[in-house]
């Protein structure tokens, strides 16, 4: 196999388990197993890829999940492998440090763009070309977060490929500078690589710590109470945005630089 489409048509339903023809028209990434368990539960649909790199399940409205894991690799991965049949739409809901007093835990956080910091996005594009969201996948999210009566932040993300970094004070003295609004591992990637492959995508970020502070470093525990906490208003977000857009028949077009 040396097209790509072709590897891709191949390994999309490798990864997940799941046959190329029910993936959906939309699609919710996440890196969290309890969203795709909760969106299966809630339409009463199957899990594919339970012995997988990555789950997946789809709705009877064409919306389909997929726990693609962690890390910026992981990805640019599931946003290389979603060419294989190009969705209309693709929102991350993933969870985020919070760097400014204003970046509460709870709090939802739609960016405007995001830093590459992360590497793997060097792959596909020079280092100039900025990490967007597709704005109008994004006006459909904030109108939902608004409907349902929830309150949002917009900013810029800084996306790292470090994972265990709150002890290193010169990291944290640059994450300052860059007046960055949260921190996490893949909303970069995401941009860049839908960019790439032409694929339409946003992201909607739950800020589950505050990590530039020291008693606000996240533990098990802690992200135990924010899971319990926001997790399904957040799920649910994401799946009425998703839904809307689908009713809605509008497209999210793909412009180039």
């Amino acid at each position: 196999m040396l097209d790509k489409l072709e590897i891709a048509k191949d390994w999309l339903p490798r990864y997940t388990g799941m046959p190329l023809e029910q993936f959906g028209e939309n699609v919710l990434l996440t890196n969290f197993s309890n969203y795709v368990e909760n969106f299966a539960d809630r339409f009463n649909v199957d899990i594919y890829g339970e012995k997988k790199p990555m789950q997946a399940a789809t709705n009877s409205d064409g919306l389909t999940i997929i726990n693609f894991g962690i890390g910026s690799p992981n990805a640019a991965t599931i946003m290389d492998l979603l060419s294989a049949y190009q969705p209309k739409g693709v929102l991350f809901l993933g969870k985020c440090g919070g760097l400014k007093d204003s970046s509460e835990i709870g709090h939802f956080i739609l960016p405007i763009a995001a830093i590459r910091g992360e590497g793997t996005s060097d792959s596909y594009f020079p280092s100039e070309v900025p990490a967007l969201p597709s704005f109008k996948l994004h006006k459909f999210v904030s109108e939902k977060i608004i409907e349902k009566g929830f309150d949002y932040r917009t900013g810029v993300i800084h996306t790292t490929n470090r994972r265990v970094w709150e002890h290193d004070k010169p990291f944290l003295e640059h994450l300052k500078a860059t007046t960055c609004i949260g921190i996490d591992m893949e909303t970069a990637t995401i941009f860049v690589v839908g960019h790439y492959n032409e694929i339409s995508r946003g992201a909607l970020l739950l800020v589950s710590d505050v990590p530039v502070t020291p008693d606000g470093v996240k533990t098990e525990e802690s992200d135990e109470e924010v899971t319990k906490e926001w997790a399904e208003q957040h799920l649910e977000i994401g799946i009425s945005s998703m839904t809307e857009i689908s009713k809605r028949g509008e497209e999210i077009q793909h412009f180039r630089y």
